[in-house]
């Protein structure tokens, strides 16, 4: 089948409120097949139409077409598809790389420029985008329902997959146990979630406890990103000492008095353990870190539980009560933005809508 694929991006103040649009029709009769449009925060004009062009050819190869015709009104993008014109900024080689992997995958893609008022349709998926993103106060730029000032840290948020412990839901802090089959799955399922997203490429820092269903799930994102996986041990899960292995159930009998104390005072340690009161103050420090190492940046975050609710819990400013309170399904998503002055947003909590079906 061969489809042509209209995409477009733009920026409100290059670098500014971004966005993109992109429509893929029949070739044979015009029919619409697919839409895609998305805010991207702050971003450069030809960032965007890159990262439009990227959405289209990702929708072509989901409807399984094998002859794709772009058109775009960005003369840049067509002439560096093209092979005629070099890739000299760095913030769009990998965007590059990324849509050159794409065309490798069709038996046949052209790219035509087109002028502005031919590529209206992506036009205006691009500027719904950016007017969305604007009215939800999801730009990156001063969030003015909250006050916030400056571009943010922003920090993805990734569960590690299912392991055999997780099934039979038993506690499982400092244990070592793999990733099951499954586990594999939703891992690489989540890694090609990442790898899609537009403000994720080979520069994006991934970030992941020591414990090696954390960093097994890091590295499927790796692989599916181009990226580098680098441990940090302060993003490991709690340590539940002599109740690690054990069911809430078997916990709960063991040390029936304690066990009710933990449940509801998170100053408590689990028996030899750790509480959530100390796993929250050094999971702060790790926010702190990558906030001044990766200011204004995107990072990419595989650990667990408990971790990743303290994360949340500080984007949130609440107290403790979120941990017993919030669920978080196996390799889930979220996402928190750590702003320069000090305000937080949670745009996104336990998305699962990657997971495999089987």
């Amino acid at each position: 089948m061969k489809v042509v694929v209209e995409a477009d991006g733009g920026s409100r103040g290059n670098p500014g409120p971004a966005g993109y649009g992109a429509v893929v029709r029949d070739a044979s009769n015009g029919e619409l097949l697919a839409e895609r449009s998305e805010g991207i925060g702050v971003a450069t004009n030809n960032v965007a139409e890159y990262s439009g062009l990227i959405a289209g050819l990702q929708a072509a190869a989901a409807l399984s077409a094998d002859e794709v015709e772009v058109r775009m009104d960005s003369k840049l993008v067509v002439e560096q598809m093209s092979g005629r014109w070099k890739i000299k900024h760095a913030a769009l080689q990998p965007l590059a790389a990324k849509a050159q992997e794409l065309v490798a995958k069709f038996s046949r893609v052209t790219f035509e420029w087109i002028p502005r008022e031919l590529n209206k349709e992506a036009d205006r998926l691009a500027n719904e985008a950016m007017d969305a993103q604007a009215s939800a106060s999801h730009t990156p730029t001063p969030a003015k329902w909250t006050g916030a000032q400056g571009t943010p840290t922003r920090i993805l948020l990734l569960r590690h997959g299912q392991t055999p412990l997780s099934v039979e839901r038993r506690y499982s802090g400092r244990g070592e146990a793999p990733l099951t089959p499954v586990g594999e799955k939703q891992a690489l399922a989540a890694a090609a979630r990442l790898a899609s997203m537009s403000i994720v490429d080979s520069s994006t820092p991934i970030v992941s406890s020591p414990l090696g269903r954390a960093k097994q799930t890091a590295q499927a994102v790796a692989d599916a990103t181009g990226g580098a996986v680098v441990v940090h041990n302060g993003l490991t899960e709690t340590d539940f000492g002599s109740w690690e292995g054990l069911t809430f159930s078997e916990a709960a009998e063991r040390d029936p008095e304690l066990h009710g104390r933990w449940l509801s005072d998170s100053s408590v340690p689990a028996p030899g353990g750790e509480s959530f009161d100390e796993v929250h103050r050094r999971v702060r420090k790790v926010r702190d870190e990558l906030v001044a190492e990766h200011g204004g940046g995107t990072v990419i975050v595989v650990s667990h539980v408990t971790p990743i609710k303290s994360l949340l819990r500080l984007g949130l400013d609440t107290g403790p009560a979120l941990l017993y309170r919030l669920h978080l399904d196996l390799a889930s998503l979220s996402i928190v933005e750590f702003y320069p002055d000090g305000n937080a947003s949670v745009r996104l909590v336990n998305d699962i809508s990657h997971h495999p079906s089987s």
